[in-house]
């Protein structure tokens, strides 16, 4: 994190236009973001994936390609040009932004060579009983990158790196068949789904096999040197070895000579297995509270039925604040893809008023909260839907400038009530004032909460409240909300007593 009160922003989402623009957007909006308070980007996946110009970046090909060699049926990748990137990049650093590359290390795709090997079939739900035995399978595990001919990196890959791949020439009808290759067995220390959820897709790679090693760490220099990045991404992780990330991470902080901000996403809604996984890789990395999501996504269906006094229940935001990543929503739940689980409209701002105004937490910012979205596509129904997604740019905004100037200092909850919650913080001598929010899900609400400032004159910054609240001669006042909404008070500039 770049500083106490550091925002991130994934800023981009599954359905951006194929026109290789986002590049050069994101480096006119540098200066933009950084003065709206946000102070690191995780950018999307800048390397060639198999569908090229426009893959969304996960179906990893090649991942020294940033858009330089035509490769996959294009030069640029969905996002511009490696100049482009690099230019972003550069741009990005001079607004004082940090930036959080997106590392698909899990698996491989659109492999150039058709390999021979053995191999024996799996039930894609089923990774501990075999459907039969060892076979020959033809499998797409050649990767020599004609494209590129060995700029920046010679090697290439085989079926000997990879433990298991999901197509056989041979037999190209088997559906929902994953084939262990043989001599292999699938990673340790990864999620028990289907007994071992090793394998996700693709080629799988096989991280215990000391060239896989050895070339990932090798890749990791090179895009550290190549681009300067503050840190990673890193998807996928519950498919890949734990023991794997530290051994890694060490390689990399080493050659580069500093610290690397590092987050996981590890796709799971339950609280347990995170903090195993934190521990287990030694706290090296933060992750993704999909706990906490779930909780925002419930709260979205349910409104005046869920009990906001349970939100934080169960979320790493609260069982570990050092080590999560919050965030509202993102790509994998937004709507129509493969992990929907979407937080209606109407709940995204108090979602967001909990991760950004709280001190708990890393708040992760999403670029179709912030922008607004509109597309479409086949939904799980097999139809298409149109959908469109609203900014919430507006209060989003005012968030970002509460929680830079007053977000500080003790913070008293007021968890008192099922639809109305609240909380103060009550600031530092850098930065008095104070800040009380409030949020409900049923009737506008109202409550007595400590902010540390005698009389003084609050006013919601949200717009939702006109009248002001005054506090009393011990720092008290009773602040307001309207139903199914978020008011967060501050304090009139001339009304802040030093402390």
């Amino acid at each position: 994190m770049s500083d106490l009160n550091g925002v991130m922003m994934q800023y981009f989402h599954w359905y951006l236009p194929a026109d290789g623009s986002l590049w050069r957007e994101v480096a006119q909006r540098a200066d933009e973001l950084s003065q709206a308070g946000v102070t690191a980007l995780w950018l999307p996946p800048a390397y060639k994936g198999i569908g090229g110009g426009i893959d969304v970046g996960y179906g990893v090909y090649d991942l020294y390609d940033l858009g330089e060699f035509d490769q996959k049926g294009s030069v640029r990748t969905k996002y511009g040009t490696r100049d482009e990137y690099l230019q972003a990049l550069q741009r990005l650093r001079q607004a004082g932004l940090q930036v959080y590359a997106d590392a698909v290390l899990n698996h491989r795709m659109g492999g150039d060579q058709v390999e021979v090997c053995r191999a024996t079939p799996y039930a894609r739900g089923d990774r501990i009983h075999p459907k039969s035995a060892s076979r020959e399978i033809q499998a797409y595990t050649g990767f020599s990158f004609p494209g590129r001919q060995g700029r920046h990196s010679s090697f290439q890959w085989h079926w000997q790196h990879f433990d298991a791949v999901d197509y056989d020439q041979l037999h190209p009808e088997e559906r929902d068949t994953v084939y262990l290759l043989d001599g292999k067995r699938f990673d340790d220390e990864v999620s028990l789904e289907f007994g071992n959820f090793a394998y996700l897709m693709g080629c799988d790679l096989d991280c215990q096999h000391p060239e896989v090693r050895e070339e990932l760490a090798r890749w990791g220099r090179w895009y550290l040197d190549t681009t300067g990045v503050d840190g990673f991404r890193l998807d996928a992780i519950k498919h890949i070895a734990a023991w794997f990330f530290p051994e890694w991470l060490d390689q990399l902080e080493r050659h580069a000579g500093r610290d690397l901000f590092v987050v996981g996403e590890y796709w799971v809604n339950s609280l347990s297995t995170l903090l195993w996984y934190i521990d287990d890789v030694g706290g090296r990395m933060a992750v993704f509270d999909v706990p906490l999501h779930y909780n925002f996504h419930r709260a979205s269906r349910a409104g005046r039925e869920f009990d906001l006094r349970r939100i934080l229940d169960g979320s790493v935001m609260r069982a570990r604040p050092g080590h999560a990543v919050t965030f509202v929503e993102n790509h994998d739940s937004q709507p129509l893809q493969a992990l929907e689980s979407v937080v209606e409209a109407w709940f995204k701002p108090l979602a967001y008023a909990l991760i950004l105004l709280r001190q708990e937490g890393y708040p992760c910012l999403f670029y179709a909260d912030y922008y607004g979205a509109e597309y479409q596509d086949q939904g799980h129904d097999g139809k298409q839907h149109r959908i469109v997604l609203s900014s919430h740019r507006f209060l989003l905004d005012r968030f970002l400038s509460a929680r830079r100037s007053h977000a500080y200092g003790p913070q008293y909850d007021y968890f008192d009530h099922p639809a109305t919650i609240g909380w103060t913080r009550l600031g530092d001598n850098e930065h008095p004032g104070g800040m009380a929010v409030l949020i409900s899900n049923g009737d506008d609400g109202c409550k007595w909460m400590e902010v540390g400032q005698p009389e003084t004159v609050y006013r919601d910054v949200t717009g939702h409240i006109s009248a002001a609240v005054i506090t009393n001669q011990q720092g008290w006042g009773e602040f307001l909300c309207k139903g199914c909404s978020v008011s967060v008070w501050l304090p009139r500039e001339e009304d802040v007593r030093e402390g």
